[in-house]
């Protein structure tokens, strides 16, 4: 037992459990864990927006495997971070977000900067804690690290009154009388495996379809042995891109509304899909009616509720995929199945002669951004850490950026978070300084999270971020001008700053390119710069991302052009 504040219980339970950094921005309710933070081994990211702070918190999470921390203030500073909190949940990110609350005689009385966070992220969290005394605090800040990241991963608040924080009491440290955690691994059902290994030995025409769950279980390996062994096409979602190399001869892409046109045409046209890890979200399955009529569906995930929640399936396994996976392949056996040939070449022919290449035709007064993704792959080393905001690009980049391991490809899924990308790039950043680290932006996106560049300079966090500068909103304009008759309405971003002087005047490095030549340079000089540098790359307004599924279409009804 030590005497100390709670708020000093806290940090130093942090420290003890392996948490290294924390992104945030101080308050009147959180000044007493400020100050018990100072002069710890505990790093602090000042950063300019709380949202901000659980972004970086969560790209820190994805590139690391291990839960990011983020703190804010009571009041605005914790209602700013729920877009932030939201968006890790949708896409089962560990983070655990700290916020302050005014002290426990002043709840529910409408005290200066109080808000019930507690009953805010309820429904956008795995738990939330506001503990009632200071000796709770160890305890309750180990449960909040272990729920982040055990099962499911997903974010946990834990809300602090200020006179939590302040009380000095004998604290106990020591983990000793913690609860023994439940185990990541869920072990499935032998019954439930005998019927998937049946399905699977007599499919003629099978698919795998890899989601999150892969990459955030570690099974990776066990995928591409399964797919190699029994040669089965391997799609996958935008959040499992990068759970097979896309440059694999099985791998066939990412499925759904921008979904690669031989991973669409093969998901429709299987009799048997082993899903894995995917919840099959209406971007990815298109109509949830016409969705895969034809296949014997077999799912696999560690959470329960996600099967059968959207699509019916055969066979439901409620269980870890890489517990999953192994387990499927012992029984299969080491010796190939013997299945025909004309599936996997059926594959091969599609991908070859299907899939949309990026044009050839370089000419024109604007650059093409397939062409852009396509020539970034060649140039950025192959562990760089990519993240991409949300709109056009987004899909441009799970087009055409091939993605080659796992947590190297960092998006915004669920909840289509526009911001996200740079501050979740400089998160990334944080946990793996070794690598290098890019952000795909556009214009609106970066516009609302810019401010970060102030954090990237102070806190010496060197990303690099390309602009695909379209003047626009992409993403509505393109709906706008297939759907709405050209009915352009609040997508102009006439009065955007130049994005040169604008990252000149955070201390940063801004450069404009005219052509795939500059870009390659500008790239290069970013990658080696210790400073952020931001690369503006005009593109055309009219633009349009394609393949498209329009809205309430099947997979089937994929659009290569307008």
């Amino acid at each position: 037992m030590v005497m100390m504040t709670g708020a000093r219980a806290c940090i130093e339970t942090l420290i003890k459990e392996g948490v290294e950094v924390i992104f945030g921005i101080p308050g009147g309710a959180t000044l007493p864990f400020y100050d018990a933070l100072l002069g710890t081994k505990l790093k602090h990211v000042l950063v300019r927006h709380e949202q901000c702070a659980a972004h970086m918190a969560d790209g820190y999470a994805r590139a690391s495997g291990r839960p990011g921390v983020c703190t804010a203030t009571s009041g605005p500073g914790a209602t700013n971070l729920v877009t932030g909190i939201a968006n890790a949940y949708m896409d089962s990110s560990p983070i655990v977000a700290i916020t302050g609350q005014v002290g426990r005689p002043f709840i529910g009385r409408d005290a200066f900067q109080e808000a019930d966070i507690i009953g805010i992220t309820a429904s956008i969290t795995k738990h939330n804690f506001q503990p009632s005394s200071a000796k709770e605090l160890p305890s309750v800040i180990r449960a909040a690290l272990r729920i982040a990241t055990e099962r499911r991963p997903g974010p946990v608040v834990v809300d602090l009154p200020k006179d939590v924080q302040v009380a000095e009491v004998d604290i106990d440290l020591s983990s000793d009388s913690e609860p023994p955690s439940p185990s990541r691994v869920v072990t499935p059902s032998p019954i439930q495996l005998k019927k998937a290994i049946q399905l699977l030995k007599g499919a003629e025409k099978p698919v795998i379809l890899a989601g999150g769950g892969v990459r955030i279980s570690n099974a990776t390996e066990e995928l591409q042995t399964f797919s190699e062994r029994f040669g089965i096409p391997v799609a996958t979602t935008l959040m499992g891109k990068g759970c097979i190399p896309e440059n694999h001869p099985n791998a066939v892409g990412m499925i759904g509304m921008h979904g690669r046109l031989a991973a669409n045409m093969l998901i429709n046209e299987s009799d048997v899909i082993l899903a894995v890890g995917c919840r099959f979200s209406d971007r990815s399955t298109g109509s949830m009616q016409e969705f895969a009529k034809n296949s014997s569906i077999i799912h696999i995930d560690i959470d329960a509720s996600e099967i059968g929640k959207n699509i019916d399936v055969e066979v439901p396994i409620v269980g870890d995929a890489k517990t999953t996976l192994s387990a499927i392949l012992k029984e299969l056996g080491d010796e190939p199945h013997r299945r025909s040939s004309t599936w996997f070449e059926h594959m091969q022919k599609l991908k070859k002669e299907l899939d949309m290449e990026a044009s050839q035709n370089e000419a024109g007064p604007w650059l093409k951004p397939p062409q852009i993704f396509k020539r970034l792959r060649k140039l950025l080393p192959l562990d760089t850490i990519v993240t991409t905001d949300v709109g056009q690009h987004q899909m441009w980049a799970a087009l055409h950026f091939e993605a080659y391991s796992p947590r190297s490809f960092i998006s915004s899924g669920g909840l289509g978070t526009m911001g996200f990308g740079f501050p979740a790039a400089l998160g990334a950043k944080v946990a793996r300084p070794d690598k290098p680290v890019v952000n795909f932006a556009g214009d609106g996106s970066f516009l609302m999270v810019e401010q970060e560049l102030a954090c990237s300079i102070k806190e010496r966090i060197p990303v690099v971020v390309i602009i695909f500068n379209n003047g626009v909103l992409g993403m509505p304009a393109q709906w706008q001008r297939l759907f709405y008759g050209k009915r352009y309405s609040g997508i102009d971003l006439s009065g955007t700053p130049d994005f040169v002087k604008l990252a000149e005047a955070y201390g940063a490095v801004g450069k404009r390119v005219q052509s795939y030549d500059e870009l390659e340079v500008a790239v290069k000089d970013g990658l080696r710069s210790d400073v952020t540098t931001v690369i503006d790359v005009p593109i055309s307004p009219e633009e349009d991302v394609f393949p498209m599924v329009a809205p309430g279409k099947g997979l089937k009804d994929i659009m290569i052009s307008d």
